[in-house]
Formats: C-alpha cells, structure tokens, sequence
C-alpha cells in the first residue's frame, strides 16, 4: 500500500501542500523528470530504473504462479476441500489479486506520480491497493483463528469450524476490507472539497484504518499463536512419559520453529510500514518517499511469501504441486489422489 494511496499517506490541507522542485522529482524516482509542471517518462530509463522494474516485475510473476498454484491445488484435489483449506485459498485469492493487480498499478504509477497527480486512475490504484492488502491480513487473521480450535480444543474442533462459520469469516474479511478501502476513499475525497478542519476527520480515517488493516489483526495473531505455543508445549510435556525425550523435544522445536516463521514473516514485511506510516502521521513529519516506497514493497511482498509459508509447509501441498507442474492433471483424473 503506498503512501498516498489508502490514505495512509499524509494528505495535508491545501494550503500546506509541499513545493516540488526538479531535486525533489529526481529524487523520489529515477524514472521520471519534470516537463512543463507534468511528469514524463524520462526516454532513456536509467539502469537502477530498468533493473527495479525488473526485480518488481519478477515480484509479481513469483507472486502471481506461487497463489495460482495453491488456487488450483484446493479447487482440484478433493482431499484439500476442508475448512482450513477453504481459508488458505481465501487467503491465496486476495494475494494472487495483489500479485496481478497492485503490483503493475504501483510499478506503473509510483508514488512520484500519484503523489503530486491523484487523478481517477491513482485513486482506483489506491482503492484496490486498501482492499486487497487489508483482506490479505484479515484472512491471515482468521487462519490463525483456525489453527487455535484446531490445537487448543481439538475435540470440538469440527463441530465449531465447519464450512459454514468458514464461509461467514470469509465474507467478514472482504467486507470489512472494502468497507476500509471506502471510508479512506470518502475521507479523501471530503478532505480535497475542504479546509483545515478537515485535516481531522481524516487523521482519524487514517489512524482507524490503520487499526483495522494491521494492528487489530496483528494483535489478535500475535495473542492466539502465543496460545498455541503454549498448549503445544503443554501436549508434548504430557505424553512425555510414552516417547523419548529427544522425541518430545523434536516437537517443541518444531512448534516453535512453525510459529516462528508464520509470526516472523508476517511482522518483518508489515510492521516497518505501518510503524513509518503512524510515526509520520502522527508527529506531522514527512518520511523520505524512497524509503516509504521501500517499506511498501516490503509489505506488498508477504503475498508472495505466503503460499510457501501456509503450503509448502504441509507435504500434501507439495505433491498437489509437483503433480500440477508436471502437468498431470490434463493426463488423467487424479482429483481422487492421495496426497502423501
């Protein structure tokens, strides 16, 4: 999500907006000039300007074929059709339309442009950006929700999750996302028609936005997931007494090696943006654009991290991929496999 888009931008008041000089443009991006007050491709792109469009770029395709990959493996093995999976393929929906969608709109038009330009395409770009990025989280959210009845209450696990409270979590997540993406739109828009007081109205958008999108779920998974550490670790203690210690201890390292990279991931890619995004707003000063633009990629990447994260992790997830890459599946049925 970048600065000025989602509104998590800090849009000042008319009167206040910056002075933009030829250093300034130059500056935030190698790939554009100032030509009679508009900005225009440079005609002979510098070398960090192609090789950062080609790392983006290949952001993307890995992005795109990593989610399209878990999409295909949960439609078409009838062994993957659980409520867990249902999420998971939420989950890769919402990152494999990041993937396709945000990631051109924001190579294309980068914060040099929409910054200083917010015409109807940014504010699409913008919208789209909140939407997607907002329902990835929440759907990683609602995973870590399963994954607490599932180790926590086994027992009543599968009369609590069914496909039925799966799909109500799924339609909470999108609608919550978009309702987010529309308030930060009407915030914007009533901020551009007004004066100074407006200037609160959308601090405020900005500030429970940014509650809802990351620091709600954040907290929410970062509570559930100490929970299951616990009660793993609690589990593995207690049949300590039919297997070996050095059994017993494989496990913990596992557990915690598990959570570990599902938490870890999620904060080093989201926390730095959201903590530079509430810094600026909130002290009223102005972070250099290229290292918002950077902490932006940084987020936007977990959608390329997740498939391996909430997939590769699990062996049936693997052979449903080395059947789909073989191209298998346009030889025979094999929807009925048995995933090992």
């Amino acid at each position: 999500m970048t600065e000025e888009s989602t509104n998590y931008g800090n849009e000042e008041p008319r009167n206040m907006a910056p002075e933009v000089s030829r250093t300034d443009v130059n500056d935030i991006h190698p790939c554009y000039k100032i030509d009679n007050v508009s900005y225009v491709l440079t005609s002979t792109p510098s070398t960090v300007c192609v090789l950062l469009y080609i790392f983006l770029g290949s952001l993307s395709v890995v992005t795109i074929c990593g989610n399209i990959l878990v999409i295909i493996s949960i439609i078409y093995f009838k062994q993957l059709h659980t409520p867990t999976n249902y999420l998971i393929l939420s989950l890769a929906v919402a990152d494999l339309l990041v993937g396709f969608l945000v990631f051109p709109f924001s190579m294309e038009y980068t914060v040099s442009f929409c910054l200083y330009h917010k015409d109807l395409l940014c504010k699409v770009r913008d919208s789209i950006d909140v939407t997607l990025s907002t329902a990835s989280i929440l759907n990683l959210c609602c995973i870590s929700i399963d994954r607490y009845y599932a180790v926590c209450q086994p027992l009543t696990y599968r009369t609590k999750i069914n496909v039925h409270v799966v799909v109500i979590m799924i339609l909470v997540s999108w609608s919550v996302s978009v309702l987010v993406a529309i308030g930060f739109l009407i915030a914007g828009l009533n901020h551009e028609k007004c004066e100074e007081k407006c200037f609160i109205d959308v601090l405020l958008a900005n500030i429970l936005g940014a509650i809802f999108s990351f620091y709600l779920p954040m907290i929410i998974m970062l509570c559930i997931y100490l929970k299951i550490f616990l009660v793993a670790q609690r589990q593995a203690r207690s049949i300590q007494s039919t297997k070996s210690g050095a059994t017993v201890s494989k496990m913990e390292r596992k557990a915690t090696k598990t959570l570990a990279i599902v938490m870890g991931v999620f904060l080093i890619c989201w926390t730095p943006f959201f903590l530079c995004f509430t810094f600026q707003l909130l002290n009223n000063v102005s972070v250099p654009v290229a290292l918002f633009e950077t902490l932006n990629w940084l987020a936007l990447s977990n959608s390329m991290l997740n498939p391996f994260i909430y997939a590769f992790f699990y062996s049936w997830f693997r052979s449903a991929f080395r059947i789909i890459i073989c191209l298998k599946i346009f030889q025979g049925d094999f929807a009925n496999t048995k995933l090992q």
